[in-house]
This record gives C-alpha cells, sequence and structure tokens, in this order.
C-alpha cells in the first residue's frame, strides 16, 4: 500500500511538471533554419520552456494554453553569435581609469551593454577579456534572467606577456605593481600555472595575447610574444583541462606560431599571409576577422582619444584590415563571426556581417559564420547556431531575407534567448 502511495504521489508531481511546462508557438512568414539552406515558407515553431520542439510548414494550431507570438511576414532565423565581445567596457576611455575605476563598474556597464547586445540579435557572446569576476557575473546574471542578456561564454583576464598587450602598460612600475591582475607569464610552466589558474577561477575559455595589439600603450609592434614553448604549454594545459584558447593576434608570424601550437581561434588576424593561414588550415584554426573594431578606431582617429604611441599603430594597421578574410576564405580556413565590440559601440554588432560580404564572402557563408560556424568554433553546434528540435530556442527575426542582403541584419526586430522573449 505505501509504495502505490509513493508511485502515486510521483506521478502526481510528474504531472503537475509537464502541466508547468511553458509553450510558445511562433509563426512566421519565412523561417532560416540553417544558413546552409534555403528559407523556408510561412512556418510555426513550437517552444517547450527554452527548448525548440518543432517546426512545421504552415501555421499550425496552438495548443490550448499556449502564447502565441505572430511575426506575420517576418524572417525567423537563429540567434546570432558573436565571438569577440568586451561587454564590460565602451569605446574612447582613457586608458588611466584601470587606475581610478572599481572592477565592480564593469558589471554595471556589462549590464547595459548585455541588453543592448541581446537587443540587436546576439544571443551568445564570447566574452573576450574583462576584469577577474565581473564577465564571470555577468554571465550568471544572464543564466539566471537577472540581467537581460545573451548567453556568455568567459574568458575571465587573458593571459599575456610581462609588459605586453594585455599586460597593465604606460604607468609607473609601483603602479603597475597594484594593478597587475597575476596572469602574466614567463615560460612554459608559468604560463601552464596561469591557464590552471583561470580555469579554476571559472573561465569558460582561454584568452592570451599571442602578439601586440593595436591599442595598448605597448608600443613594439605587433609581431609574436609568446615563445613556442609557451604557446605549447598554453594550448596542451587549456585542452587538458577541456578549454579552448582564444588568441588575440595581429602579425603573420605570430598567428603562425599560435596555430601551430593548436591555438583554437586567431582573432583579428589582421597580417594574416598564406603561410600562417596554412597553418591554421592544416591545425583546423578559425579566423575571428573583428572587423568592425576598425571601423570604430577609423571614427575616432585623429579626434586627441588615442595616445601617439597607439595612433602610430592603427595607421600601420588600417591599409592591411580585410585582406586576411579574401585569402582565408580561398584557402578554406573557416571564419566565424566576432566584431571586438567596446572598441566600438555596442549594438553595432551587425554591421561587420557587410564587411564581411565586403572581403569575399557570400551573405548566406556570412550570416553562416555567426551561426552555424561559431557553434562549431564554441563545440556547442548541438545546442545554437540552427532551428531544430532539441536545440536552445534562440531566435530572432527581421524584415527581408538575409541569405541575399545581410544588412536586414542590423535591424533586428525580434529575438528570443533560451525561450525568454527579450523586452
Amino acid at each position: 500500500m505505501r509504495k502505490l502511495a509513493i508511485a502515486a504521489a510521483t506521478t502526481l508531481a510528474l504531472l503537475g511538471t509537464a502541466a508547468q511546462a511553458k509553450t510558445t508557438v511562433i509563426y512566421a512568414g519565412r523561417v532560416i533554419t540553417d544558413a546552409g539552406k534555403a528559407a523556408q515558407g510561412p512556418s510555426t515553431v513550437t517552444i517547450t520552456d527554452d527548448r525548440i520542439a518543432a517546426i512545421t510548414a504552415g501555421r499550425s494550431e496552438a495548443p490550448a494554453g499556449a502564447e502565441i507570438v505572430d511575426l506575420g511576414d517576418k524572417t525567423l532565423l537563429p540567434g546570432l553569435i558573436d565571438l569577440h565581445v568586451h561587454l564590460t567596457g565602451d569605446p574612447g576611455g582613457d586608458f588611466r581609469s584601470e587606475a581610478v575605476e572599481p572592477a565592480e563598474w564593469g558589471v554595471v556597464v556589462g549590464a547595459k551593454n548585455a541588453g543592448v547586445t541581446l537587443r540587436a540579435g546576439f544571443t551568445t557572446v564570447r566574452e573576450a577579456g574583462s576584469a577577474q569576476y565581473s564577465a564571470f557575473s555577468l554571465r550568471r546574471g544572464t543564466a539566471d534572467g537577472f540581467i537581460t542578456g545573451p548567453r556568455i561564454i568567459a574568458a575571465g583576464p587573458a593571459l599575456s606577456i610581462v609588459g605586453g598587450h594585455g599586460d597593465v602598460t604606460g604607468f609607473r612600475e609601483d603602479v603597475h605593481d597594484v594593478l597587475d591582475q597575476g596572469y602574466t607569464c614567463t615560460g612554459a610552466i608559468e604560463c601552464a600555472e596561469k591557464v590552471r589558474k583561470a580555469s579554476r577561477a571559472g573561465a569558460d575559455i582561454i584568452k592570451i595575447t599571442a602578439t601586440g595589439g593595436v591599442l595598448s600603450q605597448q608600443g613594439r609592434g605587433l609581431e609574436g610574444h609568446f615563445s613556442k614553448a609557451e604557446l605549447d604549454s598554453i594550448a596542451s594545459t587549456a585542452h587538458s583541462l577541456g578549454l579552448k584558447v582564444m588568441a588575440h593576434a595581429h602579425g603573420a608570424r605570430g598567428i603562425e606560431d599560435a596555430a601551430a601550437a593548436g591555438i583554437d581561434t586567431i582573432d583579428h588576424g589582421t597580417f594574416a599571409d598564406d603561410a600562417a593561414l596554412r597553418v591554421m588550415k592544416a591545425k583546423g584554426t578559425y579566423l575571428v576577422p573583428t572587423l568592425m573594431a576598425f571601423e570604430g578606431i577609423r571614427e575616432r582617429l585623429g579626434k586627441g582619444i588615442y595616445t601617439p604611441t597607439v595612433e602610430a599603430k592603427v595607421r600601420m594597421t588600417l591599409a592591411d584590415v580585410g585582406k586576411a578574410v579574401t585569402r582565408a576564405r580561398a584557402l578554406g580556413v573557416p571564419v566565424a563571426f566576432g566584431t571586438d565590440a567596446g572598441v566600438f559601440e555596442h549594438g553595432r554588432n551587425g554591421g561587420e556581417f557587410a564587411l564581411l560580404v565586403k572581403y569575399g564572402l557570400t551573405p548566406a557563408e556570412a550570416l553562416a559564420s555567426a551561426t552555424t560556424v561559431a557553434a562549431r568554433a564554441l563545440s556547442m553546434e548541438n545546442e545554437i547556431g540552427r532551428i531544430a528540435p532539441g536545440m536552445s530556442a534562440d531566435l530572432i527575426a527581421v524584415d527581408g531575407d538575409p541569405l541575399t542582403d545581410v544588412t536586414v541584419l542590423e535591424d533586428v526586430d525580434w529575438v528570443m534567448v533560451r525561450g525568454r522573449i527579450a523586452d
């Protein structure tokens, strides 16, 4: 008798759980389930809680109690993925702010930018470098629904060489000592230790600055920073922990060394030549071009925003922006979407699509770079990047057809992330 009572109670509990499941039915005039496939005509997409349950042709009858979203003749497609953002920063800030603004302020700025980014259609982002815990706090806040924003894959502080891009530079040495977050490393053993430290702190991915950078006060060019032994140590240690590595990299030889070590994505890749790209191709390394970053930089050049050190590096770089995308496509290197938002205003991320097309991608390839290709770069292709049963309910709607005109992705009308409709 007691067993029957327990079984009945269990059954009632399960029925109660099922009864509480939320169903959302979406009607759209056109649906792109996969960037590599033609758009479907009028369709119904059914969402159960945070998962896509079904996609059917035409206008299916909604079950009782379902929330109905009628998008009219709009195009429904997977939520977009940006593999390189800095949510905790805004463009044009003085580098000396590092010495006066608390890390907590980054969470306030990040909460603002997370909402802006989501409303621009980006339902997943890779946070590419922040103070120790700010991006991790944002990650939890958006996951739990406390903050309006995308799914966040967070790196935390970047690993760098002493005095290199990513390290605190431009101050007196005693100030450097106070501001140092402890993620510089010298030698293979210390670099392995810092990867483990980042993992312990909660990083989803390891970010390194493999070469000099354009916007830092480090003025010794844009070539390689880490030794080959250090790069090998970083990659092998991260991979042993189940973490991928993303590398800020501009100079060709620095890119080549990073790819040879097994670094998973090369971000920026500005001066990547055929030799570097062939190594990337052989290793399966993705290029994340961040072309919009240079649009933001170009807009601020000569206005007293950047120091002379930075301006000199900017002028050295601009003529080569975009060439790596053309070369990468010709050689079969996968191009994944990333913008470096924070160097320009958050919310303008969609401008990257037109730039990718300008430098050789087709509209369908550009859309794939921000959906299926980016999802594979994250090893999340069974979770995001497509509209299919069982996938996360990350969806956006636009007017027009992004498979023929990518500029429609600059004006997103409706967004759902993890089954939640953005306000």
